[in-house]
């Protein structure tokens, strides 16, 4: 399961990427006054990082550590494929100023209409914005963050949601060679001018991962990969046997109870947005921390629901500190949790020197060669 963009701070490059000091959970914590995360604490978070009202605990139940991000970016795409064992050598193109007139031009004349906006921009500030005038000239809102995205904002009175999907499919295109962008995003939203609202029905338009990941090698073992949440979009659909969107992370959390039920062999990869979506680029510590709790309380019933055999992976894709003034992602280590009957407990798995660990543990835990760079820590986590 990967919590969005629940990042831990500390990583050893983070001034480099303008994140000194960001510390995702922490603040969050502080800024509330302590967090209650029962479940969380009784793996192993408050071992793995200072986290006010989640005291390191003497007996974890779980393993736990800390992961530090090898690949050269701070975003979900380059964060999920460094989990499934693919290490980037570069950064994906970002667009600080805005895209260049040759992408704009050649977006234009393949959707046969003009845009707006052009700018690195919030989401919801910018349809706040851009959105009325939108409306008048039905002209897709077209913007970036600092993170390699090509977003397609439309109020879906006015440009409905296949035609939506349409333009991003076009502009997935024309994202290629050296302006080959992580994702481009479909951001559909309603409502009237000062009380628009962006609605679930977002979809991501990923580029192929440049090699295997280890759900494909999983996949091609002949076991199943079932997606919940956008990790389908992530990779392309590329390793998925399966996949379940999901609107919330509370439907998340439901979704990740009932693939594990009908899962026989393979994994269920998750991913819950709303930490990063929702709050994280709003600037809302509070609604972090109310989420972080609801999946701590949604916590109890994925224990419950995992087999004898089952192996929980908790962990994130990179940090997105609500209390600092960006509303971009921030360069950050990640948790790392591991619960199950299998698992022992209390075991300090120390700071993993890539994402592709997890990775590559969980191909070792079944049994599928892999050529991911990540070093297993099977032998260390089973009881």
């Amino acid at each position: 399961m990967v919590l969005d963009s629940v990042g831990i701070g500390g990583a050893p490059d983070a001034g480099s990427f303008g994140d000194e000091g960001s510390a995702t959970l922490q603040h969050v914590a502080e800024a509330v006054g302590g967090l209650s995360l029962p479940n969380l604490r009784r793996l192993g978070l408050g071992n793995v990082a200072e986290v006010r009202g989640v005291g390191a605990t003497e007996t974890p139940e779980g393993a736990f550590g800390a992961m530090i991000e090898r690949s050269p970016g701070k975003d979900t795409t380059t964060g999920h494929w460094e989990l499934a064992g693919v290490v980037l050598d570069r950064a994906f193109p970002t667009y600080p100023e805005g895209f260049p007139p040759e992408v704009i031009e050649a977006f234009e004349a393949a959707i046969g209409r003009g845009s707006l906006g052009n700018v690195a921009a919030s989401g919801t500030e910018i349809i706040e914005r851009l959105g009325a005038e939108h409306m008048a000239t039905g002209y897709p809102i077209v913007y970036t963050s600092a993170d390699s995205v090509f977003q397609i904002a439309a109020h879906v009175d006015v440009i409905p949601l296949d035609r939506l999907y349409e333009m991003c499919e076009k502009a997935r295109r024309i994202m290629r060679g050296p302006h080959e962008v992580g994702r481009v995003i479909a951001r559909p939203f309603t409502g009237d001018p000062g009380a628009f609202r962006r609605t679930p029905d977002r979809h991501d338009y990923s580029v192929l991962p440049p090699r295997d990941t280890v759900l494909d090698e999983i996949s091609r073992a002949g076991l199943e990969v079932r997606g919940v949440g956008k990790i389908a979009d992530i990779f392309a659909g590329r390793g998925v046997t399966s996949s379940r969107p999901t609107r919330s992370n509370a439907d998340g959390i439901d979704a990740v109870v009932e693939e594990i039920a009908a899962l026989e062999r393979g994994l269920v990869f998750a991913n819950l947005v709303d930490f990063d979506q929702s709050f994280g680029h709003r600037n809302d510590p509070a609604g972090y921390a109310a989420a972080l709790e609801e999946f701590d309380a949604g916590l109890t019933r994925i224990l419950a629901a995992l087999g004898p055999e089952d192996v929980l992976f908790i962990t994130a894709d990179h940090g997105n500190d609500p209390t600092t003034p960006s509303t971009d992602h921030s360069r950050e280590r990640v948790p790392l949790l591991v619960a199950g009957e299998r698992v022992a407990p209390g075991v300090d798995l120390g700071e993993r020197a890539s994402f592709a660990d997890c990775g590559a543990t969980i191909a070792d835990l079944l049994g599928v060669p892999t050529s991911t760079p990540g070093r297993s820590f099977r032998s260390l986590l089973l009881a």
